[in-house]
């Protein structure tokens, strides 16, 4: 048997000069491995899908929050269909709610006032200055609301200080809209009606906003704050989500000032929410905008953003349905929610100018992390800033003493140890990324893994893993080859065996603290821009760091380095693991599910692109977390298992995607494939020629149509050979009818440009009138490479005024979304750029080929025969993917030129 002081799971072995050392055993270490990845997926469980139990009526108690009632709710607004702007099924769905609000208001504490308020919003324009919309205006007019202020009856001080909860009512025209956001509609309601058994003890109101006009660019929290007058009594707004469906209800925004975010970790029940998304959703790299972005950019409110995400592939699809919907995804945000108002309405909140002077210094923005889902940790700019400050400066520090006691072999040995790790990063993202060129090659589709999110383990996390081996070891074998050089002279009293172990034991040790250096830069970065996942980066650094120094350091230069134990990767990576492998995991999966919707403008985005994104994210996180980890493996008789297993992984879901096997989408992970019927007159300006009409068939999920267009078997050509222009976004490859098709429209549906003025004085100034006939849901681009400013009228009323204006690739964009009753007829006049029109002419005084000065979408809520026809026979795995900027099934397309 082994001595006493052998390092556990290593097997003693002796060389043939009869000295012994230790080797480690591979099955000891295929088994750590593997208890390694079992732990990081029991995090991610959890933390994200381990959910409470669903309550009845009976065991919440008046009091309390039922998912049982919930539900009944999800399930009466999902039963009208999908229910956009200006549909009938919308109509029915206000109604629901208004019904449900009353009985709230006759059910309530006899101490407690509930008004109830079906609000309507005048015609409004919305020009957000960052974001999703930035360079946009948004117009909407004939929306309804409707408002509950919850508040005591004999507080005074109530009706002029409120918490806003809000979400929205109106789905896209794609989907029933289970998670987004009946859901939310569905908590809110069941949430005021236990509110309004508490409130009696409240110093603020709590006002429940169900608004519509959300799906068409925040329009409803837009309106309600700069037209109600309630808006004005807000002190906290809480906005509610979904970028998916079920699941937990995970905050992804809060702030500015932490009141919001600390109230809630003191009293939420199950807290989730992460400061890492926060950042990349603020960052932009997410193409999405919610309605707090409109209380914090217009109101100036602080406050939280929450928003379910499981299933993220389902995301405006008609795979938003309450089949889907995760038993306890109610019970868990309703818990949270009525806590953290039993919490914070009952207290004195700060009125807007103190948050605000709070909030310019910087310091006092919250960073924010749950631990498995059961507990949150708060802290403020300032401190972190301290900690991360302390954390470098001592690591700076420790470096220094340890560079300068061992002098320039220490400090070549660094080198080397970080040559390694940039090894490793090339290695591991050489092998992961030509993966994602491979697949659109061999597969029907280019990311087959959409239905199936574990294939990514085999076809992007098994190469990554397997490059970044290869890296470290490579790396490995220089250094070594390094520490034989410069350890002859200091070690020759010593056998040359010994000699041989010792230099092993030392490199391996210089891999282990290369871990340190990726993450201290990591650090160090994150600090300077002060941003809050940093502590990602701190946790990582620190634990195995200390771990390290407590086991195995040593500031003697006589004692020889040991191989390094098992223990002390353990106790190193154990809390790292703890606090980061949910969320790594989850992240993987809501890159996988935007895979669906990846391409906006169909066809211009490389078929690989996506993989590359995923393969590049998975690869980073082999080698931010595995690099301690695998410089244990190259003493280790693990190394030829783990690649053989390795590679029998990859080659399996290689071969998985190659047979087909496992289907790229199924009927509840659809592919987003768009029909709409299209009416063209862009090229007809003044002239008496009938449009063209037909059908357009498009994908905003990499690949191309073949396969759908072989089973609609319609008459479809495929290609890139015309782009479509739909003003908010291009089709650069889908596939047309060549057929003009009639049936379910006429002439009179065609919108109208009409210049009724044109004058030249000081400058050029264009009067013109726009008629969107039947539709109330348009799509308007200026070309301001030619047109300086405009204003934009609705029957004499000024809706958009002089100044202000921004551009995206030199278009101005207007989308205007409202009720039945919203007008159709509007006033633009434009003002020219001075000498614009010279770009219209060539040399020889003749019309170049140029862009048009306006182009106008109008949609229309309307099937075409043709249409219903082609969306029947759209396969199962497809489905109709909604957004702002998506046309309906009809499309009218129209354009005035620079020189009509």
């Amino acid at each position: 048997m082994p001595p006493r002081n052998s390092p556990p799971g290593n097997a003693e072995v002796v060389n043939s000069s009869g000295v012994k050392y230790p080797k480690r055993s591979a099955l000891v270490w295929l088994a750590l491995f593997v208890v390694i990845i079992y732990f990081s997926w029991a995090v991610h469980y959890y933390q994200f899908d381990n959910m409470p139990a669903p309550l009845g009526a009976d065991h919440a108690g008046k009091r309390g929050f039922s998912e049982v009632e919930a539900i009944r709710h999800v399930r009466a607004l999902t039963q009208v269909g999908p229910h956009s702007i200006g549909s009938d099924a919308l109509d029915d769905a206000l109604q629901y709610v208004l019904a449900e609000a009353e009985k709230i208001k006759k059910m309530a504490h006899w101490e407690v006032d509930v008004q109830v308020d079906f609000f309507h919003a005048k015609s409004g324009a919305n020009r957000m200055v960052s974001g999703l919309f930035a360079g946009k205006t948004l117009i909407y007019s004939d929306l309804y609301h409707i408002i509950l202020r919850i508040l005591p009856k004999y507080a005074s001080e109530a009706e002029d200080n409120a918490i806003l909860v809000s979400s929205h009512i109106d789905t896209v025209f794609s989907t029933e809209g289970a998670g987004d956001c009946s859901s939310c509609v569905a908590v809110m309601l069941e949430l005021a009606r236990g509110v309004s058994q508490w409130a009696h003890g409240f110093k603020n109101a709590v006002i429940f906003l169900f608004n519509t006009g959300e799906e068409e660019g925040l329009n409803g929290a837009h309106s309600f704050i700069t037209q109600h007058p309630w808006s004005s009594t807000i002190r906290m707004a809480i906005d509610l989500e979904a970028m998916g469906i079920g699941g937990k209800s995970s905050i992804f925004q809060a702030g500015p000032h932490p009141l919001a975010i600390e109230n809630f970790a003191k009293a939420a029940k199950y807290p989730n929410g992460q400061i890492v998304s926060q950042d990349i959703f603020s960052s932009g790299v997410i193409k999405s905008a919610t309605d707090f972005q409109v209380y914090q950019e217009v109101a100036g409110l602080s406050g939280l953003d929450f928003a379910y995400t499981d299933n993220s592939a389902v995301y405006h699809t008609k795979n938003d349905k309450l089949e889907l919907l995760k038993p306890g995804s109610l019970q868990h945000l309703g818990d949270n929610m009525l806590a953290f108002l039993l919490q914070t309405a009952p207290s004195n909140l700060p009125k807007g100018k103190a948050m605000e002077a709070e909030e310019k210094t910087g310091h006092e923005t919250a960073i924010f992390f749950d631990i498995l889902g059961t507990y949150m940790v708060v802290y403020r700019q300032r401190f972190a800033n301290l900690l991360h400050n302390s954390v470098i400066m001592q690591s700076i520090l420790i470096w220094v003493t340890s560079l300068l006691m061992g002098g320039y072999p220490a400090a070549v040995s660094l080198a080397l140890s970080c040559l390694s790790v940039i090894l490793m990063w090339i290695f591991s993202l050489s092998f992961s990324i030509p993966v994602g060129f491979l697949l659109p090659l061999i597969s029907s589709s280019p990311v087959p893994f959409v239905a199936n999110p574990w294939l990514v383990v085999g076809l992007f996390a098994a190469p990554a893993f397997l490059g970044a081996l290869t890296g470290q070891h490579l790396g490995y074998l220089i250094l070594h080859s390094y520490l034989s050089h410069a350890s002859s002279k200091r070690m020759q009293n010593l056998s040359p065996v010994i000699q041989a172990d010792v230099i092993k034991f030392e490199a391996e040790r210089w891999l282990f603290k290369a871990g340190f250096v990726q993450w201290f830069v990591l650090l160090m970065v994150g600090n300077y821009y002060k941003i809050g996942s940093s502590y990602v980066a701190l946790v990582w650094l620190v634990s195995p760091a200390f771990a390290y120094g407590f086991l195995e350091a040593t500031l003697s230069p006589v004692r020889l380095p040991r191989p390094l134990k098992i223990v002390t990767l353990l106790m190193g990576i154990s809390l790292p693991i703890l606090l980061s492998a949910g969320m790594f995991i989850r992240m993987a999966g809501t890159l996988i599910g935007t895979a669906v919707r990846f391409d906006r403008n169909p066809g211009s985005t490389p078929e690989w692109l996506g993989n590359v994104i995923i393969a590049i994210y998975i690869a980073a996180v082999i080698c931010l977390t595995l690099a301690y980890l695998l410089s244990y493996f190259h003493l280790s008789g693990a190394k030829k298992s783990i690649v053989l297993s390795t590679c029998m992984l990859f080659g399996l879901s290689l071969a998985v995607v190659l047979s087909g096997t496992v289907p790229s989408f199924t009927e509840d992970t659809a592919r987003a494939v768009n029909v709409v019927h299209v009416v063209d007159t862009t090229e007809k300006y003044g002239e008496m020629q009938d449009p063209r009409s037909y059908i357009s068939i498009f994908s905003t999920t990499p690949g191309n149509l073949i396969k759908e267009v072989e089973q609609i078997n319609e008459g479809f050509v495929c290609g890139r050979d015309k782009v479509l222009d739909f003003v908010t976004f291009s089709v650069k490859y889908g596939c047309l009818t060549n057929d003009d098709i009639g049936g379910g429209w006429s002439k009179s549906d065609i919108p109208v440009l009409h210049v009724d003025s044109d004058t030249e004085g000081d400058g050029r100034t264009t009067q013109i009138s726009i008629d969107t006939k039947v539709s109330t849901r348009w799509s308007l681009a200026i070309n301001t490479q030619e047109i300086e400013d405009f204003l934009f009228k609705e029957n004499s009323d000024e809706l958009v005024p002089l100044g202000g204006k921004g551009s995206n690739n030199g278009w101005h964009i207007f989308q205007f979304s409202g009720g039945k009753n919203s007008p159709t007829r509007f006033d633009l006049t434009l003002f020219w750029r001075k000498n614009s029109t010279k770009s219209a002419h060539n040399a020889d005084g003749q019309r170049a080929e140029q862009r048009p000065l306006l182009k106008l979408r109008t949609d229309v809520n309307r099937l075409t025969p043709k249409a219903a026809r082609v969306l029947t026979k759209l396969p199962s795995w497809c489905s109709q993917f909604g957004k702002s900027t998506s046309p309906y099934n009809l499309a009218f397309l129209t354009s005035l030129p620079v020189l009509f």
